[in-house]
């Protein structure tokens, strides 16, 4: 890293190179992955047996595709006490916080005319999780318990397994915890057509959600449309405005927390003091002495971590502004000023004591965010995710003949004379 003044034209450099990190050719991969869904649609169960040995290296059959009630108990043994009751504890965070979000629907009648909005959850969604060292519990637990406040009425897990068929434990109790219906052993863009349009074992679902590789993201990208799906999320991301009231060793650490995911993941400081910014780099270069993911952070640092100083606060958060990242922290003598004034961030961290990892794992607002810029239009995952909204109309006899004749105007207007007449016939007699 190094320290940069900021004006606009690096300002515009480092938007175009973040958005970059999900550009690149993927036409190979996304063959791939066409072929696997297409064998998947056709196939069904045969189809994802094979493709697992193929991949996974794992025999599943119908026997064994779906996780037993004797292995989840087992889970929590191995994942140990401790642990349990901090995912238990997560886990009611995350449940309170979303039960704000849900909405009702309503209805309002006045003068025969009745309208509304009627709220209705999806009935089943898929949770896609990642195997391997990408296994996350947290995660789990963020997509599952919004569908379940939501009112999904089946909720299933699919995850790649072990070549000897064992589930990551941590995976199994969060996903037990959160309320998972059913968990079945299937990875990558295999799970993801399993889930899209039904095998014999897996059922068709209303809509996916989960993080993934590059295998997964395009597949949720091209089974869109047959089913709903969050997002495709690309690599993790934290910006950090901070003031000369910051301390530096807070803003080093908060910078390598999201460092540390992926080579491609970002590490942005705005700063108005110069002195801050150098006083951070030092502690960044005490801290990659014992972190033991050096290596990864160093290559995230080297092509996408940047330290920006301006002398003008103003600057600094037309900047983050501009820049819209997933996780945004404000380490400022008046943070909740400055918040007021930003517009695009995925999640915002107010003050010294409210680190990134504290939402990636605790607080209760979900840890599933917008990526590459897309905040700016784009919301974190949320109960709203798994609900569709309808709208509700009708008309008394009495109360459409009062705007009958604007409505055949119009239509006619339009030249659809069927619509007029839809309208007209009810008054002709």
């Amino acid at each position: 890293m190094k320290i940069t003044v900021l004006n606009s034209g690096n300002r515009a450099e480092l938007i175009e190179l973040l958005k970059s990190r999900n550009a690149g050719s993927v036409e190979k991969q996304s063959a791939v992955v066409a072929d696997i869904i297409a064998r998947v649609r056709q196939d069904k169960d045969r189809a994802v047996f094979a493709l697992e040995k193929e991949l996974d290296h794992c025999d599943i059959t119908p026997l064994n595709i779906r996780v037993s009630r004797e292995e989840i108990d087992r889970a929590y043994s191995e994942v140990g006490p401790e642990l349990t009751a901090a995912m238990r504890h997560a886990a009611d965070n995350i449940r309170r916080f979303h039960e704000k979000q849900k909405e009702n629907s309503w209805i309002t009648v006045e003068d025969g005319i009745m309208l509304g909005q009627k709220v209705t959850p999806m009935y089943s969604s898929g949770c896609y999780v990642p195997g391997g060292r990408a296994a996350y519990p947290s995660s789990v637990l963020m997509n599952i318990i919004p569908a379940k406040v939501a009112g999904v009425e089946r909720i299933i897990v699919c995850t790649p397994p072990q070549p000897d068929g064992s589930i990551n434990p941590g995976t199994l109790a969060a996903a037990d915890i959160a309320g998972a219906d059913e968990i079945y052993r299937a990875g990558g863009a295999v799970a993801i057509a399993a889930m899209a349009y039904g095998t014999e074992s897996i059922p068709k679902v209303d809509i996916i959600t989960g993080p993934g590789n590059i295998y997964v993201a395009l597949a949720k990208k091209q089974v869109f449309g047959d089913v709903g799906i969050d997002s495709v999320a690309g690599p993790s991301e934290i910006l950090v405005i901070a003031d000369k009231t910051a301390d530096p060793r807070y803003v080093a650490a908060d910078l390598l927390s999201q460092a540390e995911h992926d080579p491609m993941a970002s590490a942005i400081l705005l700063t108005t003091s110069t002195e801050l910014a150098e006083q951070v780099l030092k502690e960044i270069d005490a801290f990659l002495e014992i972190l033991s993911r050096r290596g990864i952070i160093e290559a995230s640092l080297r092509d996408y971590g940047h330290i920006f100083v301006s002398e003008d606060m103003d600057e600094v958060i037309d900047a983050a502004n501009a820049i819209a990242s997933e996780h945004l922290e404000i380490l400022t003598e008046q943070p909740l000023e400055i918040m007021s004034r930003i517009r695009n961030a995925g999640a915002i961290f107010m003050g010294p004591y409210s680190s990134e990892p504290l939402g990636d794992y605790f607080a209760g607002p979900n840890h599933i965010l917008p990526t590459g810029g897309t905040a700016r239009f784009f919301s974190p995952l949320g109960v709203d995710t798994f609900v569709k909204k309808s709208s509700l109309i009708s008309y008394s006899k009495e109360a459409l003949g009062r705007i009958h004749e604007e409505i055949e105007l119009f239509a006619e207007s339009e030249g659809l004379t069927a619509h007029a007449n839809s309208i007209k016939v009810r008054f002709d007699r």
